[in-house]
Formats: structure tokens, sequence, C-alpha cells
């Protein structure tokens, strides 16, 4: 979830956007902390269940966000009303999927637990325009790195679309480099014994998606043409492991109005690198939600209604270096000898590497007949136990779900 991070002595940064006027006044408050809501909202021509996210503004010296549970959210509309439900602390989803119309006005209005209000300003769907082209490209960055740049080709012909922000889900392919069919499972942690066996899922080749985080805008009202031409919407360093297999990249193209353009431009500004919701900020930054209950509460967020184009494309790391190493794994892979028992008797680095689910095994451990003997109907059955050496590795380096998940995504394409 995005985050909002504040200092106990902070500058608070009203911005009130009304049409093309920016308003922006710096008060200085000391000591006290404060509180306010931050509303996530973006709804789109998409047909699907709409989200939206509610959050609380918290101190430095928290970790996290604070979820806003227990809120009505609903959005007015001349087609009907549309109500939302909590699905997880903080994150509400429509009742029923629904795709945003053109043409008609949307206003979100939100009730909190302690019966606070607010709503947003009324807003309509924009101009749909879709993404012409999505690319990859090796070549070096400004600071001279070479990698692969991730670019974009856009154009509307009617003029209409000007204010462009771009999101993309990526999604890399795990191989773990020191997977081996079996593995060591602790049997009881009380006598250290361990079990060697088959592995019980797949942990050789997972697939792990992250979502991007930085704030990627574009404006062409300036241009001849409303075109957007090799715009670069990411660039990964060759040395990044995430390429070292297949890298797939799925990128969405929201087409803006000129309000919520203008909120997210001031979002960038404030945040540089990386996501506002995840900054340290120095100010608060309003948009078109405010409070029906109080006039002067501060709230955090935009309601934006947007259009939405999307592509994905795939590439692996030899298509564009075929004879060149592959990237470093992330985790160092060299295999260590863990002993099952202290000197004095008791459980060993192996066991407490289990316990934590910090290691994975290599090779070395072997099943030997057990001392104890049983005669079962007159049949003898001779027992097994596991013995090392255990020769064990950082578990992603053998066990790839320590990085990503082995479920295969739905879109994956080999």
């Amino acid at each position: 979830m995005k985050k909002i991070k504040k200092h106990s002595i902070l500058v608070l940064v009203f911005i009130a956007l009304f049409s093309c006027v920016e308003e922006i006044d710096f008060i200085q408050q000391e000591e006290t902390f404060e509180s306010a809501l931050v509303i996530e909202a973006t709804i789109t021509n998409e047909l699907k269940q709409q989200q939206i996210i509610l959050s609380r503004t918290f101190p430095f010296e928290e970790e996290g966000p604070i979820p806003e549970s227990g809120a009505t959210v609903t959005i007015e509309s001349s087609q009907g009303l549309i109500n939302f439900s909590e699905t997880e602390p903080g994150i509400y989803l429509s009742n029923a999927v629904f795709t945003a119309q053109n043409t008609v006005d949307y206003q979100l209005k939100i009730t909190t637990n302690n019966g606070r209000m607010y709503s947003s300003k009324q807003v309509q769907l924009t101009q749909e325009t879709a993404i012409n082209n999505l690319y990859a490209i090796r070549d070096n960055n400004d600071s001279g790195v070479n990698g692969m740049s991730i670019y974009i080709d856009s154009y509307d012909p009617t003029g209409s679309s000007k204010y462009y922000r771009y999101t993309y889900e990526e999604t890399y392919k795990i191989i773990a480099p020191k997977w081996t069919p079996e593995e060591i499972v602790l049997t009881d942690p009380l006598t250290c014994e361990v079990w060697l066996q088959e592995r019980t899922q797949e942990e050789k080749v997972c697939y792990n998606t992250v979502h991007s985080s930085n704030i990627n805008l574009v404006n062409t009202s300036g241009l001849s043409e409303d075109r957007v031409t090799k715009h670069l919407v990411r660039f990964i360093d060759s040395e990044n492991f995430i390429l070292t297999w297949r890298y797939s990249i799925n990128v969405k193209q929201y087409i803006q109005s000129l309000d919520a353009y203008t909120y997210y431009k001031t979002l960038e500004e404030f945040s540089g690198e990386g996501s506002v919701f995840s900054q340290t900020q120095p100010g608060f930054i309003s948009g078109n939600i405010s409070s029906e209950t109080n006039s002067e509460e501060k709230v955090v967020g935009f309601f934006d209604v947007s259009t939405v184009s999307e592509k994905r494309i795939f590439f692996n790391y030899e298509d564009f270096y075929p004879d060149e190493p592959q990237p470093s794994f992330p985790t160092y892979c060299e295999p260590r000898l863990l002993d099952q028992y202290t000197v004095a008797g008791g459980c060993g680095t192996l066991i407490s590497g289990l316990l934590q689910d910090k290691v994975a095994y290599w090779e070395g451990a072997s099943k030997v007949p057990d001392t104890i003997f049983s005669i079962d109907g007159g049949i003898i059955r001779i027992d097994t136990i596991t013995i090392g050496p255990y020769n064990m590795v950082t578990r992603p380096c053998g066990d790839c779900t320590a990085l990503g998940s082995n479920i295969v995504p739905d879109f994956w394409e080999e």
C-alpha cells in the first residue's frame, strides 16, 4: 500500500487546485502531529471492481500507514449510487463491477467511522487514447549506466488527451541457482532430528511482481501534436538480477484532466524519486476532496476518473545480452557445512537455520538403516534415519519462494 510519512516537526503545504490556478501557503507547525485522512481514488473505464484506499498520515517514528477502517464509501452519479465494501483494512472495493461512462458526473462520498463526512468535486471521464507502442531498447541512461530502457509511444489525433500518467507492473522469472529435488525438514526441534525427503512443492522456478511507485507524467499541451514519442517508463540496470531470465512489463496509460495532472505534478515535485506516499513529506498536499464536517480539516488525496490503455511486452536477457554473463544473484550462494549438534550435545546451526527458515539443502545428507528393528506381522521393518554432512545454502539460493511465488501468472508467456 502507498504510504505517507510525517515528521513531528513539519511544514504544512496547502495546495488548492481550482481549474488552472494553483495556490500554495506555507505554515510552520512545531511540536504537534496532525493526523489527516489520505484518499487514493481512481476509477477507470476498465470493467472491474473499482478500488478506493483510505488511510491516515502517521508520525515519522511509526512504521507504516494507518488504515482507515469502518468507513462508508459511495460514488454518486446520474446513473445511480455505487456502493463500496471494505475487503481488507482500509481497502474498499465496489460491490459490483462497473466501468466509468462518458458524460457522466461522478462524486465520491465518504463517511468515516467517527461520523466525519467527506466529498469530492464532480468529475467526468476523460478522452480515451490507446498506447501505440511499448518497446525495450538496450542503451545507456543519463549517468552512462548500461541497461534496458522501456519506452512508450502514444498519439491522439483529436488533440484532446494532453495530460498523461503512466504506471507499470513488472514481473520477472526467478530460478534458484542451488536448487535440488530434495530438502531437509526438521522433524523434532527438541531432539534435533531432521529428515531428507523429496520436495513437496515447486521451489525451483518462481515469479515476482512489483508495482511502480514513482509518478510518471507527460504534458503535450505545449506541443504541435498531441503525441508522446519515446517516453521513458522504466530503466533497468543491466546488472539487476530481475533481468536474469525472462522479464515482462505491463504499462498503463491514464488520460487525466488538467486538475488531476496538476495534483500529480505537485506530488511528483514533492516526492522526487519514489512514491510520494512512501516519503517523509515536508508538507500537506490537498486535492479535490474536502471535509463536509469541518471546512478547516485537511484532506490528502484526489478523486480521479480516467480512461486507461495498457500494453505488455516480454523479453529474455539473452535477447539483448547474448554473449555476456548474467547478472549476479542477489544472495551469496556458496554452500556451508552446518552442524546438526553442538559439541555439548545441543542443537546446532543446522537446526537454528531450519527453525528460522533461513537455509535450504544443497547436498551431502543420506539415509541409513537405524539400529532399531521391529517385527510387525512377521515382517522385519528396518527404520532409517537421516545423517549428514549437511551442506546448506541461504534459502533464496535453493528455494525460489523466498523471493517470489511458485504460481505461474495467468498472463505469462514463454
